[in-house]
């Protein structure tokens, strides 16, 4: 399938550079029998007692830092995961690509941080710190917000960019994971009382998850990897909720892959990379609902979406929110689909 076909006109005012006011306030658009226009606390109305929410547990570490080569020359970095022993795999972002061997300087409140470069993988740098990179992020690093949103993060974005639900001790992902951001605890709380289920997975997002596919044809896209946990008490939930004719309603596309990924062979639980890519002739094995908000064009996203309601279906639906001026990405607006098998 040509990649081409995944391109559609984004007009730049509906790209949302801000939340709305609270969060429950972004605008949902149902698509399950016929499209209806809701605000997102209407959707405890299409959730029942004895359906599971599986939402994506992990928590937005402020990823991104400005230093200096030792040559002088300003640098800024992107975590994209720590590694063992003091490493980290990060992008660069300088005037000229640093060396194997470069000696890269942080400074910060009267303190020096270095980190050697000491090689490739893939797209990405694998850097050697002379501290607990983990700790200098987590004090110094400032919030990764995405290269469409064409502002610096401000104060606000460390308690808006982050679900309420975000374990804090899964400081690990470069990207929230969005649709969950439209929860609020009054929300929750109501889908509790009310009897519906929850479960967790532990997906932590790469930048990656920013990047177009750029292949002719999606079919030979490499996509890229992202460490996944989910643990057998959710297997054993969803095989229950399952069996008793309840909904699988995932909480954005990173839950999605993360659920499908421990369900791909034998069902059971699963700790590791996933590279699961989700393109149109897939087969979904456990979600049948899924939140979402609206995607870039031409991204894997955009084309997991187009497998689980078909790409005809998707289309429209996208031509309609322009047209109904949803707000796009990260900070936008929302979608409730229902999985419907081409």
């Amino acid at each position: 399938m040509k990649t081409d076909k995944f391109n559609y006109d984004l007009p730049e005012h509906l790209i949302a550079q801000y939340p709305s006011l609270q969060r429950t306030d972004s605008k949902l658009l149902v698509a399950i029998e016929s499209i209806k226009h809701q605000v997102f606390k209407d959707i405890e109305n299409f959730i029942n007692k004895g359906d599971l929410l599986i939402l994506n547990k992990t928590s937005v570490i402020p990823a991104r830092l400005h230093g200096k080569k030792s040559t002088g020359g300003k640098i800024e970095i992107l975590l994209e995961r720590f590694l063992p022993n003091h490493k980290t795999l990060t992008q660069i972002r300088s005037s000229r690509t640093p060396k194997k061997g470069a000696e890269l300087v942080f400074s910060f409140q009267g303190q020096r941080f270095l980190a050697t470069v000491e090689g490739r993988q893939d797209n990405f740098f694998i850097l050697n710190w002379s501290d607990n990179p983990k700790s200098l992020f987590e004090q110094y690093g400032q919030i990764p917000l995405p290269p469409y949103m064409n502002r610096a993060a401000e104060k606000f974005d460390e308690e808006r960019y982050e679900t309420i639900y975000a374990d804090p001790n899964q400081k690990e992902s470069v990207a929230a994971p969005t649709a969950g951001m439209h929860f609020d605890q009054e929300l929750l709380n109501t889908l509790r009382n009310k009897g519906v289920e929850f479960g967790y997975v532990n997906l932590h997002v790469g930048a990656g998850t920013f990047q177009p596919v750029k292949t002719d044809h999606i079919e030979d896209h490499v996509i890229h990897k992202e460490l996944v946990e989910v643990n057998s008490d959710l297997i054993d939930q969803v095989k229950r909720i399952k069996k008793s004719k309840g909904k699988i309603i995932a909480v954005g596309t990173t839950s999605v892959r993360a659920i499908e990924t421990a369900f791909q062979n034998e069902p059971s639980a699963f700790k590791g990379e996933t590279s699961l890519f989700i393109y149109p002739g897939y087969k979904f094995k456990v979600v049948d609902h899924m939140i979402t908000n609206f995607h870039l064009p031409k991204s894997s996203l955009l084309m997991l979406v187009a497998a689980f309601i078909g790409y005809e279906k998707m289309m429209d639906i996208y031509k309609t929110a322009v047209e109904k001026e949803y707000r796009f990405l990260s900070y936008g607006d929302a979608m409730l689909l229902k999985y419907h098998e081409v």
